[in-house]
């Protein structure tokens, strides 16, 4: 008997399930993806057959597809940048990241913004990796005070260098991505025996995989690395407005892309999802409904049917700093997560849009994902945990203050915010009143002028820039 009460969210039934797959099947068949590489539509044509081909279109039969289905491996094991083993994808278990790619950093005591530096980098990759609720590390943002030819050489050098955790890696610049890699491999030695980097890919929705993202994609599979190829979607705009014909469209995608990728290489490690926002047309605002989580956990459970690690959706984008808006999303995507068939979330933080980081919301989103995965966690129904015997021995009228049950768990029994004290009305009002959110930057403030500085910092530093500097001087 299983003594374990464990909450758990399902979406699709399986004839749905089957449903949507046989939906991708005839968008693949039918009305096909465009392959903007000519070097990749030769590739394509070798292993698949000049039938599947007519000019840049690939329309893919169902053969295929299973093929692909059946030789991508159904787990990916990740490593810290130490070699230490970290976790496995695809066995159920969520798992968090801080990121992403934003423009503008958001001060923690003022909420004003400055375009994102590399100082900023620095300390936003050491304040995730000082959190333990984020298990990997994403490129966080554009960094705008360095040469722009070396932008994303400098915010690779500062996540090699600020933390150990996995990493997940966005390249703006297309010409950029080998440099990077080469420059982990520099710093962290042979990425493939065992993976600390997850290169993240898009295709262009609907329905086209451009050359930059198969270009990388390529170098990325060649070289042995795990990826992710995860699409977004503006719905009204990019995508349809309904949420069953954006699903099959991007379903579709992801199943074109999990082709390619085994063309490149059969048995290439991929980690699939979905990005699913709404286009206000309105307002012309990006931003994720409900509706968008809803997408992102059928997604999830359309990859463990097909026995695919996952990449979800992160709730970010919506609040205007570390207010009730971001909030809302926030929790919602992330309860989403922890209790569905199990989903890679790398991009916590963002704000107004996904334009700006804001460290406070960082480290409440720590907080958001510590108590969703306590709640995920379910509790102990076993006949010890039940404790019959000592609520005979209390009897009616009696407390249990002192009894054995409380004296032994009452430090883990229940969640302790660490920077939220569970005041009552009298000690709130005899704290002069204040605003949680002025804690919560108290806090935030604390964790930036203590962040832990790693013990290679300087020694990778050094190495990364003499790096780079050869590289900006053949450009």
């Amino acid at each position: 008997m299983d003594t374990f009460a464990l909450p758990h969210l399902t979406l699709l039934k399986e004839d749905q399930i089957h449903q949507v797959h046989a939906y991708a099947l005839k968008i693949l068949e039918t009305t096909g993806v465009r392959i903007d590489s000519p070097a990749m539509r030769q590739k394509l044509a070798q292993r698949l057959g000049t039938a599947c081909l007519q000019d840049d279109i690939l329309r893919l039969p169902p053969e295929p597809v299973e093929w692909a289905l059946g030789t991508a491996p159904s787990t990916i094991d990740l490593y810290s940048q130490q070699g230490e083993f970290a976790f496995r994808l695809g066995q159920g278990e969520a798992r968090f990241g801080i990121g992403v790619t934003n423009l503008f950093y958001q001060d923690a005591l003022t909420d004003q913004l400055t375009p994102f530096s590399r100082c900023n980098m620095q300390d936003m990759v050491r304040l995730g990796a000082c959190l333990p609720n984020y298990d990997v590390i994403s490129t966080v943002g554009i960094v705008q005070d360095v040469p722009v030819q070396a932008a994303d050489l400098y915010a690779v050098l500062e996540m090699a260098a600020n933390t150990t955790k996995p990493l997940v890696l966005l390249v703006s610049e297309e010409t950029s991505f080998p440099q990077a890699l080469d420059l982990l491999e520099l710093l962290r030695g042979d990425l493939d025996k065992q993976p600390c980097v997850l290169p993240y890919f898009n295709p262009l929705t609907p329905l086209v995989m451009n050359t930059g993202t198969l270009e990388k994609m390529e170098l990325a599979v060649q070289r042995g690395l795990p990826v992710i190829f995860s699409n977004y979607s503006m719905a009204g705009a990019s995508a349809p407005l309904l949420p069953a014909s954006t699903f099959a469209l991007l379903i579709a995608e992801l199943l074109a892309g999990l082709v390619i990728s085994q063309v490149l290489r059969p048995g290439a490690p991929i980690v699939l999802g979905i990005l699913p926002a709404y286009m206000d047309l309105k307002t012309m605002v990006n931003f994720y409904d409900p509706h968008s989580m809803l997408l992102s956990l059928a997604c999830a459970e359309m990859m463990a049917h097909y026995h695919l690690p996952h990449c979800g959706a992160s709730g970010s984008g919506n609040g205007w700093s570390a207010d009730l808006p971001s909030a809302d999303s926030f929790w919602l995507n992330h309860l989403t997560t922890c209790l569905g068939p199990g989903s890679l979330a790398p991009f916590c933080g963002d704000v107004l849009g996904s334009k700006a980081f804001s460290p406070n919301l960082a480290v409440y989103v720590h907080e958001i994902i510590a108590q969703s995965r306590r709640y995920a966690a379910g509790f102990d129904l076993s006949e010890g945990a039940a404790a019959l015997e000592e609520i005979d021995r209390v009897g009616p009228a009696g407390n249990f203050l002192a009894a054995p049950s409380t004296r032994a768990n009452f430090r883990s029994a229940y969640y302790s915010s660490p920077y939220f004290p569970r005041w009552g009305l009298e000690k709130w009002q005899a704290q002069g009143s204040p605003r949680a959110s002025d804690y919560l930057r108290q806090h935030t403030c604390q964790l930036l002028s203590n962040l832990p500085v790693p013990a290679e910092h300087d020694e990778l530093i050094e190495r990364g820039e003499k790096f780079i500097r050869q590289i900006v001087k053949q450009i």
